[in-house]
């Protein structure tokens, strides 16, 4: 549904992206894997459109969206920092999305906050939050606008532990639920394994390997693929399968 075309970009004389070509087809769960200063951010906000390419093209469904405003693309964003309203509370700040009260459906709402299992925190204040609770707020704010594309920067790198495994689930419970298009940045390997039905593996700005979990495991494409993820996560792991079948 979603289609990345010769796309690159450049602050200045440094290069960040450089040719990428990406398809994303609709119900898939996707990640840009890479180091840091790779240009993973750079391209997610080229898709979200609060970014231009200096080259290249997007396409949604076959409709040119290159040049297309951000609000009008129908694509939300749930930031590692949260970026709640202070002076919202946890209700308030997951129907802000909505234009108008008027527009609110109501229905979906709900079912959203059930998928987010908030139903004891929709009142209370945003400092009154954990860290687990306020990325669930922020993931609510960005589906019950009902997004063709959810953008996901870094969704779990302020968690850990069992709140960080609880807040993986529920992503991917809501995608499966809903019929959700994710497209998220990670710089963990382990984050994308397991959550992923494709991996985008970008270094230097170029995409250096796209495939399915288990072949990135199984078959990269160079020594970097290999140390980046493989070594790294036989550091941590004796099994690899068992990250695979997580």
């Amino acid at each position: 549904m979603l289609s990345i075309n010769n796309v690159s970009k450049s602050f200045g004389k440094r290069k960040v992206l450089n040719n990428i070509n990406l398809t994303v087809n609709k119900g898939e769960v996707v990640s840009i894997l890479g180091p840091s200063g790779c240009g993973k951010t750079t391209l997610l906000n080229i898709i979200l459109g609060i970014d231009e390419a200096d080259n290249g093209s997007l396409h949604l469904n076959d409709a040119d969206i290159t040049n297309l405003a951000p609000i009008k693309r129908n694509f939300t964003i749930a930031f590692q920092n949260y970026a709640l309203f202070p002076h919202l509370n946890a209700y308030e700040n997951i129907i802000f999305g909505y234009q108008k009260k008027d527009d609110i459906d109501f229905d979906h709402v709900k079912e959203v906050i059930e998928l987010m299992d908030l139903n004891e925190h929709i009142n209370k204040d945003i400092n009154q939050l954990s860290g687990g609770q306020k990325q669930r707020v922020s993931l609510a704010r960005a589906l019950v606008v009902k997004p063709k594309v959810l953008l996901l920067d870094e969704p779990l790198s302020a968690l850990d532990g069992l709140v960080k495994e609880k807040v993986k689930r529920l992503i991917l419970d809501s995608a499966r639920k809903l019929g959700l298009t994710i497209i998220m940045v990670t710089h963990d390997p382990e984050e994308a394994l397991t959550m992923s039905d494709k991996i985008v593996v970008l270094n230097d700005g170029k995409v250096v390997q796209c495939d399915t979990p288990r072949n990135i495991v199984k078959t990269p494409n160079n020594n970097f693929i290999n140390d980046f993820i493989n070594n790294l996560l036989r550091l941590k792991y004796n099994n690899i399968e068992r990250v695979l079948n997580a």
